[in-house]
């Protein structure tokens, strides 16, 4: 019954969530937007082919408007309107909610990610090696990601969350090396960028799907600090009423 539930729930979470015009924007949108725009101007080109630059940053971007943004805002308004504690009073349980909404993420990423490797295909992508590795560090992203929209959800009011995670995204979208080469940028943003969650999942999915020797350690490393350090701080501060 219990694992009925958690369907159900990541159902309704699904169906809710394609439903909204302006998360289907963000999840989608700008993604395909960021591949067919940036594949064709100079500041990327510069790298040699830009759709072997690109690709992997606009999987990591998808990932980030799926976990942080649409979940992140999705999550704040339900805590906001009283959503969360009435299902937390069901036979459903908060945990079982928590496991619906990474159901629902999952679901809106496995359609992000056909979208995206479809268009990438017809612009005449091709994958190199490590297309296993380069799924295993999207779904860590995942988790670091979901843990700071979380974050974000259950600490912040909903119109604060709303603004912060749009800014945040924004901000994470240029200084994570998803459109634009992390090594144009001046070197003490650089430095900082690397440390970022961003960059790190864009740089670890870029080298997994060039060679599995090309994986930056660092990246991996940052990447999975942050996959552990999000998610728990989400756990000891979220707040389930604002």
């Amino acid at each position: 019954m219990k694992a009925r539930g958690v369907i159900a729930q990541a159902r309704a979470e699904t169906t809710l969530g394609l439903r909204r015009g302006e998360s289907l924007v963000v999840t989608i949108g700008i993604p395909v937007g960021v591949l067919l725009f940036f594949g064709k101007v100079q500041t990327v080109s510069v790298v040699g082919d830009p759709l072997t630059f690109l690709v992997p940053g606009v999987l990591a971007l998808a990932v980030m408007s799926s976990a942080m943004v649409s979940l992140g805002i999705a999550t704040g308004f339900d805590r906001r309107y009283g959503v969360l504690k009435r299902l937390g009073s069901t036979p459903l349980t908060r945990s079982g909610l928590l496991a619906a909404k990474t159901l629902y993420v999952l679901a809106i990423e496995t359609i992000q990610l056909s979208v995206l490797i479809g268009v990438a295909l017809l612009l005449g992508w091709r994958a190199g090696g490590g297309i296993p590795l380069a799924f295993l560090f999207l779904l860590i992203g995942t988790i670091a990601f979901a843990g700071l929209g979380l974050l974000l959800a259950g600490t912040l009011r909903a119109e604060a969350n709303l603004a912060l995670a749009n800014g945040l995204y924004l901000a994470l979208l240029f200084l994570g090396g998803m459109a634009y080469p992390l090594r144009r940028l001046p070197s003490a943003v650089r430095s900082f960028a690397e440390l970022l969650p961003a960059a790190a999942l864009a740089e670890s999915v870029r080298g997994a799907l060039h060679s599995p020797m090309d994986v930056p350690v660092k990246s991996v490393v940052v990447l999975v600090v942050w996959a552990i350090l999000l998610p728990v701080l989400a756990a000891k501060l979220f707040r389930w009423e604002e």
